[in-house]
């Protein structure tokens, strides 16, 4: 429920991908909804008279999870009193919702990835080949490719899942859709709790539409019902009433996405944030010294220099205040100093991430948290190609 475009983007290639047979990966922060959207696609599929089973795969244990999915023959491990048939079995014909993918253990996914490929399985304890016609949806809140790099996730079957990838925005990327969605959930909890529906001052509504809700729709809606259940005197919350009810924001810098989708980390951020800092300090600097009143000379000379950067410039040296003040001591930057200049730091990490990488860039500017493009253009800017 809302207008936000990134919404009805998920929602459009949900509803594309529907009819197909096609793996879907899809990915979001949690709370924001995920389940909801592997519902939408099998209830538009023509499995959907089939079953639907929601798999959490975080909560099921190491050791019973290959049991779980595939089943087991009688006897195979300690407790296996029966023959039990497992999820792909049960759910031949339906879906199969995977959630929390990224904690699937390795063998599992060897396993995951041969039903995928050919709908085969094998139980726990037998050598018998089984069959199997089962869709697969899987979610994610983590970055799997992270989680490739560090080997902790099968990269043949992170590309096999993710055949069709679906981003589903957070609550705080979805602009006015929270007050939509407030006075659904208030709407839908009056009705529960035969009470009358809260209501929002105007400036409660600027609060809410701020607030970053980590928790995304699960918080909202846990917002909600407490509002209106404990607000049984007034109705209409104003900012204070709201401001009561929300937990105070960590002062810690959160996770944020690109447009693309794309996951942003604090490391990333702060990489940004160093590479956005060289580029002010070389503005400033060649602003103080055209304040300088330099001569016709100096400035013809600056004219034919590409901008100073801050490793090149280790010896700045105020022009004005040396013309003004000949007997007084020049002032520049050591090379101490110059040995923690942004254009050092900058280039370092850029080459700490290539040697990590093995030279492969795709994944060097995802750890850097820059574009391949702009990663191809600091190579050579700073001749790290040989």
């Amino acid at each position: 429920m809302g207008n936000s475009p990134l919404l009805n983007n998920a929602v459009r290639v949900a509803m594309q991908v529907a009819p197909t047979d096609m793996s879907v990966l899809i990915t979001g922060e949690s709370g924001s909804g995920k389940e909801s959207f592997s519902k939408i696609i099998h209830s538009l599929s023509p499995r959907k008279h089939g079953q639907f089973i929601a798999i959490n795969c975080g909560s099921i244990p190491e050791g019973t999870i290959d049991s779980e999915l595939f089943g087991h023959e009688k006897g195979s491990f300690t407790g296996a009193h029966e023959s039990r048939k497992g999820y792909f079995e049960v759910t031949n014909g339906g879906t199969i919702f995977l959630d929390e993918i990224g904690e699937m253990p390795l063998g599992t996914q060897a396993r995951l990835l041969r039903v995928l490929e050919n709908g085969e399985f094998i139980k726990v304890g037998s050598s018998k080949v089984l069959k199997t016609d089962v869709r697969v949806v899987a979610a994610t809140n983590v970055n799997l490719l992270e989680q490739v790099e560090v080997r902790k996730f099968r990269q043949d079957l992170y590309y096999r899942l993710n055949t069709v990838p679906v981003y589903i925005p957070a609550l705080r990327e979805r602009g006015n859709d929270v007050e939509l969605l407030f006075r659904k959930f208030a709407s839908d909890f009056s009705e529960k709790y035969k009470v009358k529906p809260i209501v929002l001052s105007d400036d409660a509504k600027k609060i809410l539409s701020g607030y970053r809700f980590p928790g995304n729709i699960r918080q909202l809606k846990n917002l909600i019902e407490q509002m209106s259940v404990l607000s049984t005197e007034n109705k209409l919350i104003d900012s204070a009433a709201l401001q009561s009810f929300l937990p105070k924001e960590s002062s810690l810098p959160a996770l944020y996405r690109h447009a693309e989708g794309e996951s942003v980390s604090e490391r990333e951020l702060l990489y940004k944030i160093l590479f956005e800092l060289r580029k002010d300090v070389n503005e400033l600097k060649m602003s103080v010294l055209k304040e300088g009143g330099i001569s016709r000379k100096e400035e013809d000379m600056l004219g034919k220099l590409k901008p100073p950067s801050l490793e090149e410039d280790a010896h700045f040296i105020n022009i004005k205040d040396a013309r003004e003040h000949p007997t007084e001591d020049i002032q520049y930057i050591t090379p101490e100093e110059d040995s923690l200049s942004i254009q050092k730091t900058e280039k370092e990490l850029i080459r700490k991430a290539l040697e990590k990488n093995r030279n492969r860039r795709k994944y060097a500017a995802l750890d850097l948290g820059i574009s391949e493009r702009t990663l191809y253009r600091k190579i050579k800017e700073y001749d790290l190609d040989k």
